[in-house]
């Protein structure tokens, strides 16, 4: 079943009205897990959510201290962290909670005119009788859209050349022509083609069809489903953990590539 995305446009760029919902509900709740973890901290040992937290960091810190030494790892670590918990976070909430409403004419959804409800509506039958509706998906993962994935990794893959051209603007130029001149050529194409596609791609592609096979398994009849419902339900949660390890990881991989000598 199709579920149409609402949507407004302004100056010509079109917004995803759900996709905009979920990523500010997505960083308010990263804002209130790290506001709940440090508002009580203490020097003793650690509890609760202090305690959480700090396994984060610790964890970030472990990826980052693969690529980079300590000192110029802690440079990132916030950035590593908010990446982290906002990603993994947004992953779960198409998982956890993949509700969609129905709208019937005369009663579209906002962000939906009455020729895109002519054009995605589809017929079901209500009290017998055959009634045009089109299903909306307000709650689910901002990560499922490409507009975010793409968005971030843009972030990050920007945010690294900057940093790599204000270490050492000669040595950023000269590292596209190492170890032959022609080799430009595939460095461009890696760091501007490669990268920009494969970083969001692979978070949007495996968040997007975990919900895709959630939504047809929630169509089904109970007695069927609920047995591969939970399986998958469960494999969703470790794959949207997965791809927060990976996102990071690269981000991480990324940047020191162009803040450590050794690369």
């Amino acid at each position: 079943m199709e579920h149409f995305p609402p949507s407004i446009t302004i100056a010509g760029l079109v917004f995803d009205i759900s996709t905009v919902i979920m990523s500010v509900f997505t960083a308010l709740l990263v804002l209130l897990i790290v506001w709940i973890s440090t508002r009580n901290m203490s020097a003793g040992v650690p509890r609760g959510w202090q305690n959480f937290f700090e396994w984060v960091i610790d964890f970030v810190r472990g990826i980052a201290g693969q690529f980079m030494d300590a000192k110029t790892s802690t440079k990132f670590i916030t950035l590593a962290i908010t990446l982290f918990l906002y990603i993994f976070i947004g992953n779960q909430l198409g998982v956890m909670a993949n509700f969609t409403t129905a709208y019937t004419a005369p009663n579209p959804a906002i962000g939906l005119t009455q020729e895109q409800f002519a054009k995605h509506a589809h017929v079901v039958v209500e009290h017998g009788q055959n009634v045009r509706e089109v299903t909306v998906a307000w709650f689910k993962s901002p990560t499922a859209s490409p507009s975010v994935t793409f968005g971030l990794a843009f972030m990050v893959l920007i945010y690294a050349h900057i940093l790599g051209i204000r270490k050492d603007p000669g040595g950023y130029v000269k590292h596209y022509f190492e170890p032959q001149p022609w080799m430009v050529i595939l460095h461009v194409m890696e760091e501007f083609i490669i990268k920009p596609l494969t970083l969001p791609l692979r978070l949007f592609g495996n968040i997007f069809a975990g919900e895709v096979l959630i939504a047809f398994l929630l169509a089904g009849s109970v007695a069927a489903v609920t047995l591969p419902l939970i399986v998958w339900l469960g494999y969703s949660v470790f794959v949207g953990a997965v791809q927060a390890y990976i996102f990071t990881t690269l981000t991480l991989v990324y940047i020191s590539q162009k803040v450590v000598d050794d690369h």
